[in-house]
């Protein structure tokens, strides 16, 4: 047991400036009143070099703006993008009952459903391919006050993830609170993602924006080639969001962007709830979570201990880089802008019953198939 002996508080603020200078690289720092959304002003090193501090990095606009994709050689961007509408991709995982994937399934073991409509499966690939990701981190003063538990699991969970990234990931870190900010834009330079994620430090606003921080950032994915997702890191509840859950949940839908979302606060709800807390609004929240994951492709994960966090990132990089990727042309070439429903099954090509998949001991595996749940055609051009 430890014990705490008291010391002038004059000490202990000393102490503490000096922890958090040396932790510069693992956590956030202390410097103020400093916030997500509003970087300090750089500090005046020529007319006081003694005191010159490190400034904030400003606010990084987005390669994948308007603005930016007018002034910019497409050939110069970090990402590319893909014109093709007669083609439909998905991204098809095959899980075990512990959410590990079921690798080497032929090509012939799928089938692809369109409104119920067999499709005839034109493309297959199982190579590992390098990722996109955008970790989208709620990080508000409701959830996440300084040294709070919110603030802890946040912090662990968003070093944690990055840490499983191989160097051909690309990745952007966006914080949101009453706005959404992005802090370190696509890139594969760790040294960016580590300067974004040190401005993780003292939340700002209450609000939490849930909605419309992941529906702006899948408009933003939409068009990106490759394997994406989107990794949000929440504790579910949303505040003040201009968009409602039924609008987010169909412009989700149509992004064609995987969410796997990770719910933190989850022993603390368990233990208020024993206290007798009404915590309906998280369970609503975790719900939420739940059908944007599965109606995207994705898997939604609640760990209750830090201890559990490695095991979620190991499942979504085992599941993004094991996919298969699968592709089809549809036979409905209508192209009338309504939301066309996709089921992935495996069956037995040979009977075309469901297909049984054993394992090395020849005994029966459940398994579950993890894909987006339909598309939106296109419309005419005008």
């Amino acid at each position: 047991m430890k014990t705490w002996i008291a010391i002038p508080a004059l000490a202990i603020g000393m102490a503490l400036g000096a922890w958090v200078d040396l932790k510069a690289q693992e956590g956030p720092q202390q410097q103020g009143s400093e916030t997500v959304a509003r970087p300090r002003k750089k500090a005046d090193s020529k007319s006081n070099p003694d005191n010159a501090q490190p400034a904030d990095l400003p606010k990084i606009p987005s390669k994948l703006s308007e603005k930016a994709r007018a002034n910019e050689d497409a050939t110069t961007a970090d990402v590319s993008f893909r014109a093709d509408a007669n083609v439909v991709n998905i991204g098809v995982s095959v899980l075990d009952n512990n959410g590990n994937p079921i690798p080497n399934i032929p090509k012939g073991n799928f089938r692809i459903l369109e409104d119920n409509t067999p499709q005839t499966l034109t493309q297959y690939s199982i190579e590992q391919a390098p990722m996109t990701v955008a970790l989208v981190i709620e990080f508000s003063a409701r959830y996440q006050s300084y040294w709070s538990q919110g603030w802890r699991e946040t912090l662990n969970a968003a070093y944690g993830f990055v840490q499983t990234l191989r160097p051909d990931d690309y990745l952007a870190i966006i914080a949101y609170d009453l706005r959404t900010e992005i802090l370190t834009d696509f890139t594969n330079d760790k040294g960016k993602i580590s300067e974004g994620l040190q401005r993780l430090r003292i939340p700002g606003f209450s609000e939490s924006n849930m909605f419309d921080a992941i529906t702006d950032t899948a408009d933003r994915m939409s068009k990106i080639e490759g394997r994406k997702a989107i990794v949000l890191i929440t504790s579910g509840i949303d505040t003040f969001s201009k968009l409602t859950y039924d609008k987010t949940r169909k412009q989700l839908q149509e992004s064609d962007v995987p969410i796997y979302p990770i719910g933190i606060l989850q022993l603390a709800r368990q233990m208020a709830e024993a206290r007798g807390a009404n915590t309906i609004d998280f369970l609503q929240g975790d719900n939420e979570l739940r059908t944007f994951a599965k109606e995207t492709g994705g898997q939604a994960f609640f760990p209750r201990f830090m201890a559990e966090m490695p095991n979620a990132f190991y499942k979504i990089n085992q599941a993004l880089r094991t996919q298969y990727s699968l592709g089809y042309t549809p036979t409905n070439q209508a192209k009338d802008g309504k939301f066309r429903k996709i089921t992935v099954q495996l069956v037995n090509p040979a009977t075309n019953e469901p297909l049984r998949v054993t394992d090395q001991k020849g005994k029966p595996i459940k398994y579950q198939i993890v894909a987006k749940a339909g598309y939106k055609a296109p419309l005419p051009v005008q």
